[in-house]
């Protein structure tokens, strides 16, 4: 594995490409055999209570939800335009609850970093560390298309607020 720290401000990116075109691999774990991941195309990055934070939306079902509500860290992890598209496919659509071997079907390799679990063919990697979560109540909704859309069955997203601990890049 050849990463390297850089300072979050020092990244270049379009969040609405990296998260809503690109899709991200969240990823939670005690280590790289007792882990899981999943695919996101939903979540958002900036600056929250004086911190570099991001956000990410998780599902009740996704088994992952239970690996990210049992530890401390997590990551997000990018891999490019087009880089591992089938794979991230393959992990939005399969659980891990079902097949336990959904990583290396996808053909990727977990590493420890930071605290967490992220991939070596990841280009730019977030080792995040939570800072508050909350289910979306659907009484909150101020647009309630978006409730009708998409929760027809109910199944809020919990919101995870967590801290940008390290930034790292591929070498």
């Amino acid at each position: 594995m050849a990463f390297k720290e850089i300072a979050p401000e020092e990244l270049m990116l379009n969040p609405f490409t990296k998260i809503g075109k690109e899709w991200m691999l969240i990823t939670a774990g005690a280590d790289a055999e007792h882990c899981n991941t999943m695919t996101a195309s939903w979540g958002a990055m900036g600056v929250m209570w004086g911190k570099n934070v991001v956000s990410v939306y998780i599902r009740p079902q996704r088994y992952t939800k239970e690996f990210v509500d049992a530890q401390e860290r997590f990551t997000c992890a990018f891999f490019g335009e087009g880089n591992q598209h089938e794979a991230l496919s393959l992990l939005g659509k399969v659980s891990g609850r079902d097949v336990p071997d959904k990583i290396s079907q996808a053909g990727l390799t977990p590493v420890e970093v930071g605290g967490s679990i992220a991939f070596e063919e990841a280009e730019l990697v977030f080792v995040c560390r939570k800072l508050y979560a909350r289910e979306l109540p659907p009484e909150d909704f101020i647009d309630t298309s978006c409730d009708a859309r998409w929760y027809p069955n109910h199944d809020y997203h919990t919101m995870y607020m967590a801290k940008i601990e390290k930034v790292l890049v591929k070498e």
